[in-house]
């Protein structure tokens, strides 16, 4: 998919691109509820579809199994590949192709022998993050492993959190994936920030689209097919199960209603408190995340403790990208549940947490910002008196509004829909949307928990609009590739 929009003449480049970013959207444990409604062994409506027209006793397909649930997690996982490899396929110069192609190469030969070797250590890194980031997730294999029966590494460390919590159980049982992941994250930087990968000349050379000629709709064929597993079918069963009075009775106009909306909006309660206190402390923990990046930021690049402290800084700033979010959940459970300082049962375990967590995507954010910011500006109003405070109110802080509206809106996001580590650190009475939605899996109210995650993506969605407005079309993809 990458190679196809990057480099050739696919038409419906757009579409895909918009799907793709869809992908991005929807949280994954929402994709696995939109999976349920699709292959759900019962009453699935691709089993379904298949019973009616073949005759069949029952579907062949179970959501609830480990091919199901590398399937979900492959389809909100791909993005990840597909951006660090356009990334890079970007910059390679048609030149190295043209030189192919006249020595007799076709477009295959020169795709696979120049093209995407030149790609190949942004694939590697890419599938790294990958496994990191499946090998971590919980939402997904919680929703479709345990009724399943069977566990992956955080199902289990979850049910070690069950009354009681043995925490010192879930501590051990968390330090192999921690490894696990800081030598696959080290491995994934070695590769990722190799120097003179990708061959340029000049300023870049040009970059014709490769022309596929009928080819090019077997090529979108393939593109929309991925983008339907991912996007497009989860998000219209989605739809039907959230503006249908029963979901099982399909698409009618009599099964219409708005009812469930305007239940889960205006009228649930728990709903209310749930989306409040999402938006309290998603919003309470982005300006504490970008506050510290920040301040860190400006102190390493105006190297005002010195390279060696200045390094540190970085690398603790970074650190919580390496930490899966169910072991970080586990370190803040054993930290904040005694004395001297006990957070757990109110928000702010939730805002420190999450601030926490996020805090790389602030720090890679604000750090580009301030290296955008001459230091001579500064300079100059300290030149004419000013104190280095002047400077930073001055100058530093209006040319940096832009750009942490935009931090703010990227840490804001994910942490509207984070769950690993909410799930282990809420109580009653500080529950976020993302563990009501969990929970509500449970009674199998489907239309409730489909309106629940619509709400979810259609706050996501208003704030990656406003994002466009401030950082242009693709700053959601730019983020995840940096």
């Amino acid at each position: 998919m990458a190679w196809a929009l990057s480099r050739t003449d696919m038409p419906a480049k757009g579409l895909v691109w918009v799907s793709i970013l869809g992908t991005f959207i929807i949280p994954p444990y929402l994709g696995a509820v939109g999976w349920i409604l699709l292959a759900g062994p019962n009453a699935g409506w691709l089993n379904r579809v298949i019973v009616e027209l073949f005759g069949v006793e029952a579907g062949p397909f179970n959501i609830y199994s480990m091919t199901g649930l590398v399937i979900v997690v492959a389809c909100y996982s791909f993005p990840y590949v597909f951006v660090f490899t356009k990334s890079a396929l970007d910059l390679v110069s048609s030149e190295m192709e043209d030189a192919a192609s006249v020595l007799g190469a076709s477009n295959l030969r020169t795709t696979l022998s120049i093209t995407l070797p030149l790609a190949l250590p942004a694939i590697l890194g890419a599938f790294i993050l990958v496994f990191l980031e499946a090998i971590a997730l919980f939402g997904s294999p919680a929703l479709l492993a345990l009724p399943g029966r069977f566990h992956v590494v955080t199902t289990q460390l979850w049910q070690f959190f069950e009354h009681p919590p043995r925490v010192g159980v879930a501590s051990a049982y968390a330090m192999p994936l921690l490894l696990i992941t800081v030598m696959l994250y080290w491995l994934q930087r070695k590769i990722t920030h190799r120097k003179g990968y990708v061959a340029l000349t000049g300023k870049g050379g040009e970059r014709r689209p490769i022309p596929l000629g009928k080819w090019k709709w077997v090529v979108l064929g393939y593109c929309l097919a991925v983008c339907t597993l991912s996007f497009f079918m989860p998000m219209t069963v989605i739809l039907q199960a959230a503006l249908s009075k029963a979901w099982g009775r399909g698409f009618s106009l009599d099964n219409f209603t708005l009812q469930n909306l305007y239940f889960t909006i205006f009228e649930n309660n728990l709903t209310q408190t749930a989306t409040l206190n999402t938006f309290l402390y998603a919003g309470s923990a982005s300006v504490i995340a970008i506050a510290l990046a920040l301040c860190i930021s400006y102190v390493v690049n105006r190297n005002l403790v010195g390279p060696r402290i200045g390094g540190v800084l970085s690398f603790l700033t970074m650190a919580p990208f390496v930490i899966p979010g169910i072991v970080l959940a586990i370190g803040f459970y054993a930290a904040y549940t005694r004395p001297p300082l006990v957070l757990y049962g109110t928000g702010w375990i939730l805002i420190f947490a999450f601030a926490t967590r996020f805090l790389p995507i602030a720090f890679t954010n604000s750090n580009a910002a301030i290296r955008s910011i001459n230091p001579e500006l500064e300079d100059a109003v300290r030149t004419l008196g000013g104190t280095r405070f002047t400077a930073i109110r001055s100058v530093v802080a209006p040319l940096l509004k832009r750009s942490l509206a935009g931090a703010f809106i990227l840490v804001f996001i994910p942490a509207t829909r984070e769950l690993s580590a909410a799930i282990f650190l809420y109580s009653i009475n500080t529950q976020v949307l993302s563990v009501l939605l969990f929970d509500k899996s449970d009674e199998g109210n489907f239309e409730m928990l489909a309106s629940i995650g619509l709400v979810l993506v259609l706050i996501t969605v208003a704030l990656i609009l406003i994002g466009f407005r401030l950082m242009g079309r693709d700053f959601m993809l730019r983020r995840t590739s940096s």
